[in-house]
């Protein structure tokens, strides 16, 4: 082959290629831009590519083009740490925030220094995938912000606290008369140490539809009675909601007015919860769905409340055709 010629593979690979561990992903439509809290700079020495990548994600928004596809990789071993809610703005429309790295190596982002610290998301189709999020102050009130921003998806991270007086409250809360539609919270693990009565993970607080909240682990450590795991959305309707194959292990021994799932006073709106598994500490009356949320579809949740060694049941109970 002669030197400088490039590979040439038109037909593509049916099942994706990796080099060294690390997934090659299809040419961005966009730019595609590095981010590495050691090696890189935000100054004119960086242009923001695998070999000159800038040093934090905010710089690298800023370089971005809205709506155009772009691309950020934080690189492994990336950390930043969140001080405020106005560190970093993730305002930039349709880019995608991607770590590299797996394990403790995965990007990471510490919040400290006060409970206002987050991340504000104020531009649509913004995605996350492989980060760390970690709560180091007290009752963080929540990771992320939504204020306009529709289909905000966070894919595959992980959220942690620091201490049991050191964490997030919740982890995505939307704003009130805002367009948050679209919320996508899939494949997280999430871990509550607080004994400052967390919240759920997904706080909405305003009108919503196509909300997907699938296959996350959520732990919680202490208990927090009649707190929702997962959603409390009030009395607002929520459309379209998709609650499914989530796992949630808790020591929750009273659900009276909480519920596990979702918490909610509102009676209309549509969705479907099923396949969840839960494991928690009510043996008297456990309740996964706030009762007066009739609009939902149930189907296979199963409910563990025993500390011998059985299977669950199904909860609500099974329904017939009367």
């Amino acid at each position: 082959m002669p030197i400088n010629a490039f590979s040439n593979y038109p037909g593509g690979f049916s099942h994706g290629v990796t080099l060294r561990g690390v997934p090659v992903l299809t040419v961005a439509e966009g730019n595609s831009w590095y981010v590495h809290s050691v090696t890189g700079n935000d100054s004119g020495a960086a242009d923001g590519s695998i070999t000159k990548p800038f040093a934090t994600l905010d710089y690298a928004i800023g370089r971005a083009t809205a709506n155009n596809g772009d691309v950020i990789y934080l690189k492994a071993g990336h950390v930043e740490t969140v001080t405020s809610a106005t560190y970093m703005l993730w305002d930039v429309a349709g880019i995608s925030i991607v770590g590299l790295g797996t394990g403790t190596a995965r990007p990471t982002f510490t919040f400290t220094t006060a409970n206002t610290a987050r991340i504000p998301v104020s531009a649509n189709n913004i995605g996350v995938d492989n980060c760390i999020f970690v709560g180091n102050f007290l009752s963080i009130a929540t990771c992320f912000l939504l204020t306009t921003a529709a289909d905000f998806t966070v894919n595959n991270c992980a959220f942690r606290d620091t201490s049991a007086t050191l964490g997030f409250l919740s982890i995505v809360t939307t704003t009130v008369s805002v367009n948050s539609d679209g919320l996508t919270f899939t494949n997280n693990m999430v871990r509550s140490d607080a004994t400052t009565t967390p919240g759920p993970a997904i706080v909405i607080a305003n009108t919503i539809r196509r909300v997907n909240v699938s296959y996350n682990y959520v732990v919680h450590t202490v208990a927090s009675n009649n707190i929702s795991a997962l959603i409390e959305h009030g009395a607002l309707v929520v459309d379209e909601l998709l609650c499914a194959y989530n796992y949630v292990y808790s020591i929750n021994t009273d659900t009276a007015t909480g519920a596990i799932l979702v918490k909610t006073t509102a009676t209309t709106g549509s969705g479907l919860i099923m396949h969840n598994r839960i494991r928690a500490q009510d043996v008297a009356a456990a309740i996964v769905v706030t009762a007066a949320a009739v609009q939902y579809g149930m189907f296979d949740n199963l409910y563990t409340g025993e500390t011998t060694l059985l299977s669950g049941f199904v909860l609500p109970a099974i329904g017939t055709d009367a």
